[in-house]
């Protein structure tokens, strides 16, 4: 949108014009569905169905109007909680109600968890908190929609220097280069790395061109001291670790 002032033209985001999501009358009954979920949830988060729990989160951006139908609509869309945030800030704006400050509260829900993941992981040696580090890449990877390659860089006590994405792709294939995974791993003085991808299909089964990128990273590491601790492929239905499946 494109407004003249004096000899100067302002150009106006057609988002910020508008304003903040326009508040719709709440009803009596509204109000009172909405108090009845707060008692419930201070009792017991457990006794909460998932759209519950979605509307209860909906309500602290939308604090007028009936949420349910949004949140039923969101879980619908993307199969679960984990999926809805997991989806990307564009693809829940599809969502019917969904507006840009419901898409991003979302969006900072999954981000807080995933940070909350990733200290658990540093408070410790990788190796010897492996359940925390599976839980940590399924939050960040599991309901991606493209694929997405990361490298988990460790020093010399497998404790965590940095987790890197390295490449972003489609919907079944990100490029990687073993010898950016090398370079990347001397700047950062790391002495073992840890491969991490997502199969946005939901299988973790690794391919036949996983193993073989896999073996070409451990190659190139190889002559420099580098150790490549495992591969990790991420799905909805699970994680599959490259070196427990005897794989390289």
């Amino acid at each position: 949108m494109l407004q003249e002032q004096g000899r100067f033209t302002f150009r106006i985001d057609p988002e910020v014009a508008a304003g903040p999501e326009p508040a719709r009358a709440v009803r009596p009954d509204q109000l009172g569905h909405r108090q009845r979920l707060r008692t419930r949830a201070a009792i017991s988060f457990a006794a909460l169905p998932d759209y519950e729990l979605l509307e209860l989160l909906l309500a602290r951006s939308l604090p007028r109007g009936d949420i349910k139908p949004i949140a039923k609509a969101l879980l619908a869309r993307f199969g679960g909680l984990a999926g809805v945030f997991g989806a990307t800030l564009e693809e829940l704006r599809t969502v019917k109600g969904v507006g840009p400050s419901v898409a991003l509260d979302l969006k900072l829900l999954q981000e807080a968890t995933m940070r909350m993941g990733c200290g658990e992981v540093k408070k410790r040696t990788v190796i010897s908190s492996w359940s925390a580090l599976l839980a940590y890449v399924r939050v960040a990877l599991a309901h991606e929609a493209r694929e997405q390659f990361r490298v988990l860089f460790l020093d010399k006590k497998n404790q965590l220097i940095a987790d890197e994405v390295m490449n972003q792709g489609t919907v079944d294939h990100a490029p990687v280069y073993p010898r950016e995974v090398v370079r990347r791993a001397l700047e950062l003085s790391s002495s073992a790395v840890i491969l991490v991808h997502n199969h946005p299909s939901g299988d973790p089964a690794p391919s036949a061109a996983d193993v073989d990128m896999t073996r070409q990273v451990v190659e190139a590491a190889r002559p420099l001291k580098i150790a490549v601790h495992d591969h990790l492929v991420v799905g909805r239905e699970g994680v599959a670790s490259l070196k427990a499946l005897g794989l390289f």
